[in-house]
């Protein structure tokens, strides 16, 4: 891998190694906030790369978890 010092954070989540274990309790609590604010279904049977990808999706739409310059 030519980036091996990538964290997962900036990895493309189809590429982590645990993509198809379920999201984890952080992800699922932050989920259901954003899932809440954005007026959306919240799936709770998301794997951890489908719940990355949702929360990326929902903060978006949202404007939550936007760093100031973007």
């Amino acid at each position: 891998m030519a980036e091996r010092d990538q964290s997962n954070a900036e990895k493309d989540p189809d590429d982590w190694v645990t993509k198809d274990e379920p999201m984890t309790g952080a992800q699922r609590s932050y989920l259901k906030t954003l899932s809440t604010e954005a007026k959306e279904d919240f799936d709770e049977n998301l794997t951890k790369a489908e719940a990355s990808k949702r929360i990326d999706e929902l903060q978006n739409k949202t404007g939550r978890g936007k760093k100031q310059s973007e």
